[in-house]
């Protein structure tokens, strides 16, 4: 095992270019938690808010950023059952993804489904414990219902879909292109509005409205999806693209009895990641074995080239997960 590993720091707040490659010691695991080769690790938009100054790591999480990514075990501390040395693994990871070794709970890490790639499974675990826990466990999403999703083209939008699809709810979309609502179609929705030329709130009245949304986007949005809802519908928020703030008239909630919540993943208890990851074991990875349900993939860069995995995702032109190749 070599003591020193390369990693990608942020160097200071700011634009994508303060992503810097770097050495650091390799970590080491503790009580119930594995030390990871990583071979890829997945770009995600919490990355980009870290490295802007936005979301700061929780006190006992690795200052770099990375919050998911797959390799191998090369390493368990005390405790740890279920995972052996030599285990591909997927993981959730606390931060520290941007490197070659990472530590995480032993409980937070999944099987490499079968039929997918290493570069394929660093894509699934802070996309599908989010959507997995948001729209099914928060969010209660049932068989039959109408369900909005905003994004659609992105890694949350794409894994919502065909989630919210297999499991017989009725999917609605929102993109930018008409391009990505061709894929958000392919992939089990029913409807994909391009919200450039379409109204998404007229087109959610016409049918009833939507039991259950989820959005990332905020802002103007959040009035817009409260008429957007049915009676008794529900609303989840997971990000705030555009502001976390916007004027409601609440007498319009309690008249429909509406629900409104959200969460946020990183800052939640292990124990709580570890409930999430043993419901996607349960529920959704045997989707992924039988390949009903896959990660859309949209682009690779190298470790040392991270800068412009952040551009790229922050250009809103991909559709889907955007990796780092961090063996190569």
């Amino acid at each position: 095992m070599p003591t020193t590993m390369r990693a990608v720091e942020i160097t200071k707040s700011g634009a994508p270019e303060v992503l810097q490659i770097c050495d650091r010691p390799v970590p080491s695991p503790g009580r119930g938690d594995v030390l990871i080769r990583l071979a890829y690790a997945g770009v995600n938009r919490p990355d980009a808010l870290q490295r802007a100054g936005m979301y700061a790591p929780p006190p006992t999480a690795s200052d770099l950023p990375g919050l998911e990514g797959a390799g191998e075990v090369v390493a368990v501390g005390p405790g740890v059952t279920g995972i052996a040395v030599g285990d591909e693994v997927c993981a959730l990871l606390p931060g520290g993804g941007y490197a070659e070794f990472v530590t995480t709970p032993a409980a937070h890490c999944l099987p490499v489904p079968k039929g997918l790639s290493l570069k394929e499974a660093a894509c699934l675990p802070e996309t599908y414990y989010t959507v997995w826990s948001n729209v099914f466990m928060r969010g209660g999403l049932t068989a039959g219902e109408r369900f909005l999703v905003h994004g659609g083209s992105s890694g949350i939008g794409t894994t919502a879909i065909q989630l919210a699809h297999i499991f017989g709810a009725r999917v609605f979309t929102t993109a930018g292109s008409n391009e990505k609502c061709e894929t958000c179609r392919s992939l089990g929705a029913d409807v994909a509005i391009n919200y450039r030329n379409e109204d998404f709130v007229e087109v959610l009245r016409e049918v009833g409205g939507a039991n259950l949304i989820l959005d990332m986007v905020g802002g103007s949005y959040i009035e817009r999806n409260i008429r957007s809802l049915a009676d008794d519908g529900r609303m989840v928020h997971i990000a705030f693209l555009t502001g976390p703030k916007a004027e409601i008239n609440f007498a319009q909630i309690m008249a429909r009895r509406l629900t409104i919540t959200g969460s946020t993943l990183r800052p939640q208890s292990d124990a709580a990641k570890a409930a999430i990851a043993s419901e996607l074991r349960d529920k959704v990875w045997p989707l992924l074995d039988a390949g009903r349900v896959r990660p859309v993939m949209d682009s690779t860069f190298a470790l040392a080239d991270a800068a412009k995995a952040h551009e790229r995702m922050e250009s809103s032109a991909h559709i889907g997960k955007i990796v780092l190749d961090i063996a190569s």
